[in-house]
């Protein structure tokens, strides 16, 4: 029987202690190196991401929108009195001349308004005829009548002449020369009188026929209202154009009320670019600045004519008036793409535009190192952004190759490896 002896039941139990001891030493030793050690850098396919060499230059800062081509010119055509639709001559889409008929309404009412209206001016009229041929009569009497005053006076005026002469010769009695001469002076009385009628009467003629005129008048305006009313039953273009729509619910048979929508007619020929730009990037658009319209079948230069104080749904409307003709096939709702230029920095760093990056902020990118085999992230502040460009103000360099790719994936490193 074997006897363990006691210095080596220590010896066991000190070996058993130190590698305890050690283990419990080397253990958090291990973890804290494990966890100090750096992930190795992900790598990325080179064929699925693109880069942009940052360069030194003049920079366009622009701004993109779509849009459609709309009428400079739309007239819409509305119902000027009551009536009801009889005939419907075009429909939409149809080329109009300013005197095309469109469609026609009647209304019994205005024609019988009409009618009445003529037959009362044809009345009048023969009333101021008559009236006028009346006046004329007593005029001309009264003519006749200071006519034949002033003959009697004529012969009276000589007779009494003759018999002074007489008189003075001894030839003719006293009292003959002084009754011709008394004669004479009353019908050279009469005579001015007569006169003085005619006159008279001739001045009052206007303000007897006034009344009568003033009938008249008022009888041709009634008729010529009554007439344009029954013509606007006629519904013409009014413009060279075409007809882009009929009002709602307007058919044969169809009551329309005065102030209704018939239908509109637009200028063809004279079209503008209503664009839809971000909000963001049409605060820096102003009045008249250049702009090019895309018709995907030319390009258009024009100015900035009106921009819409109001957004909508995160975008402002920019009215753009075209200065240049239009491209064939140039029609209203025509989708168009269109830029506005803002301004021309001079002398700057700029770089193609990343995913992610706003005007005056500070953003990462992965800029290649290492001829190109890996990416290191930098912080780089960029300041004016254009459609296509970026301002580079700080982190980069002329000649510096930075990824403009989406690179969310990989926030969590620093570097990266290109494959």
């Amino acid at each position: 029987m074997d006897i363990v002896r006691p210095d080596v039941k220590r010896k066991k139990r000190v070996r058993r202690i130190i590698y305890i001891v050690a283990i419990l030493i080397l253990l958090p030793l291990v973890t804290y190196g494990l966890s100090r050690l750096k992930p190795a850098p992900p790598s990325v396919d080179g064929s699925v991401i693109y880069a942009g060499t940052v360069k030194r230059g003049d920079m366009i800062i622009d701004v993109q929108g779509l849009g459609t081509l709309v009428p400079e010119n739309i007239v819409t055509i509305p119902a000027l009195t009551e009536g009801r639709v009889v005939k419907r001559l075009l429909l939409a889409g149809a080329r109009v001349k300013p005197d095309t008929l469109i469609m026609v309404l009647t209304n019994p009412t205005l024609t019988q308004q009409l009618a009445a209206a003529q037959y009362k001016l044809k009345s009048d009229e023969a009333a101021l005829d008559n009236q006028k041929a009346a006046v004329q009569n007593t005029l001309a009497g009264l003519e006749t009548t200071a006519a034949t005053v002033r003959s009697n006076y004529k012969q009276a005026e000589m007779q009494a002449e003759a018999d002074s002469v007489g008189y003075k010769q001894g030839v003719v009695a006293k009292v003959i020369a002084d009754k011709s001469a008394v004669g004479a002076a009353n019908l050279k009385v009469e005579d001015a009188l007569a006169q003085q009628q005619v006159t008279t009467y001739a001045n009052s003629m206007k303000s007897q026929l006034a009344v009568d005129e003033a009938t008249v008048d008022s009888d041709k305006a009634q008729v010529a209202l009554y007439q344009t009313e029954m013509d606007d039953l006629n519904v013409r273009a009014g413009i060279d154009g075409v007809l882009t729509e009929l009002g709602p619910n307007i058919d044969v048979g169809a009551e329309v009320q005065p102030g209704a929508e018939l239908c509109k007619v637009v200028e063809q020929n004279k079209l503008k670019a209503s664009l839809q730009i971000a909000e963001t990037q049409a605060r820096d658009i102003q009045l008249n600045q250049s702009a090019q319209i895309d018709t995907h079948n030319g390009i258009i230069p024009g100015h900035v004519e009106r921009i819409d104080p109001q957004a909508t749904n995160g975008t402002r409307t920019v009215d753009v008036h075209l200065d240049g003709p239009l491209p064939p096939g140039a029609v209203p709702n025509l989708s168009v793409e269109g830029t506005v230029l803002i301004q021309k920095l001079s002398n700057v760093l700029y770089v193609g535009r990343p995913v992610h990056g706003d005007a005056n902020s500070t953003i990462s990118l992965f800029k290649e190192i290492n001829g190109g085999t890996e990416a290191e992230r930098v912080q780089v502040e960029i300041g004016a952004v254009s459609v296509s460009n970026v301002q580079i103000l700080h982190g980069l360099n002329e000649g510096d190759v930075v990824i403009l790719s989406d690179m969310s994936a990989d926030d969590n490193f620093n570097l990266i490896r290109i494959k």
